[in-house]
């Protein structure tokens, strides 16, 4: 006979009014990269909304008694069983992790592009719900506005405003010429993608003026090469050799594709694409060779990615740590001590992270 006590349904979500809507106290908790953590709630909806604002603008300073600051991260359902049950959120994951605040970050920039990228190009986007949308869009629009600030990163913006356009030119044929789904919401993403694509077209890079020194053009082949010997995308190669005659001349080196092919396959898949003597082989022919036969890093095109928790299934950016059951309970930390010591964090690049959720 099942036990049934004052809370034996659930006792519900405690919410706070933001600018952005209503959004769950334990969804901001996790958001410490952007707002603090108001740890009292007990008082007045006014002071929730006041000390919301204070997080949010940063312009008045909050009391350390009351603000407790949590890393981004975000426990997740690996495996639904009879004892445990559970679904995961895309939306809530997106604001425990705080991505609207990771595309102002340069390591975490090219993950949020490729995350984007894949919810744009498979037309997934549509098929999310409502604040889903929303907040994806929001974060595009938070990625344009980085781009239009640093000036870097033109070409991946420009990608995501061909796909957002092409998904909406979809949409809009979906039924009779209207898009499926809320007028009011659609009308919500039209002003959304007319903003995105204001801020993209308006930006303009302009060549350094005489004043600035030394250019690149001044800069010693040397440099150049040890420049060109820390890309790991060989698509930069072919452009950088397109772009300048000195670094047409560096990426034809064997040397270039030599330290490429070492940096994205191991020693014995190079080993049996090898036909020559290393002396003697063309680099450039074994990289594609070996590029359409095994792939490339995946975790090579990010300075950092998401990272999975083996003991308490939680996802975190690896940079920021977040509360682990090993480093909070000592019975359990002894006792991974007694198996061998705890597990490394499994990375999870863009892709794995949308298999988590249903889509």
């Amino acid at each position: 006979m099942p036990f049934i006590s004052k809370d034996w349904r659930s006792p519900g979500e405690e919410w706070v009014k933001t600018q952005e809507g209503w959004e769950k106290k334990k969804v901001l908790e996790c958001t410490a990269q952007r707002y603090p953590v108001i740890s009292n709630y007990n008082n007045s909806d006014d002071n929730q909304q006041k000390s919301w604002v204070e997080g949010e603008e940063g312009d008045q300073s909050t009391s350390d008694d009351t603000v407790a600051r949590v890393p981004p991260h975000c426990h997740i359902t690996i495996k639904c069983t009879r004892e445990i049950a559970g679904f995961n959120g895309l939306s809530e994951a997106v604001r425990r992790l705080d991505f609207t605040s990771a595309v102002r970050d340069v390591r975490r920039f090219n993950y949020i592009c490729a995350l984007l990228e894949l919810l744009l190009g498979g037309q997934k986007l549509t098929h999310l719900p409502g604040a889903a949308q929303k907040l994806l869009l929001s974060m595009l629009e938070q990625l344009a506005d980085q781009v239009a600030q640093s000036k870097q990163n033109l070409n991946a913006l420009r990608a995501l405003v061909v796909a957002l356009s092409a998904l909406r030119e979809a949409e809009r044929r979906a039924c009779w010429g209207r898009p499926l789904g809320s007028r009011a919401l659609w009308g919500h993403h039209d002003h959304a993608i007319a903003r995105i694509n204001r801020i993209a077209s308006s930006i303009r890079i302009q060549e350094p003026g005489p004043e600035i020194v030394p250019k690149l053009h001044d800069m010693p082949e040397e440099c150049i090469r040890e420049i060109l010997l820390r890309i790991s995308d060989h698509r930069d190669l072919d452009s950088a050799s397109s772009a300048w005659s000195v670094m047409a001349s560096v990426c034809s080196e064997q040397r270039v594709w030599r330290e490429l092919v070492a940096f994205h396959f191991t020693r014995q898949q190079t080993a049996g694409a090898l036909k020559t003597d290393e002396k003697d082989a063309d680099w450039k022919q074994i990289f594609h060779q070996l590029r359409k036969m095994y792939g490339l890093r995946e975790d090579a095109q990010y300075a950092e990615t998401l990272s999975l928790c083996r003991h308490c299934k939680c996802l975190f950016w690896r940079s920021l740590g977040h509360p682990c059951i090993a480093d909070q309970c000592p019975e359990y930390r002894e006792r991974l001590k007694e198996a061998g010591g705890p597990l490394p964090p499994h990375p999870v690049p863009p892709a794995a992270f949308l298999k988590f959720f249903s889509l």
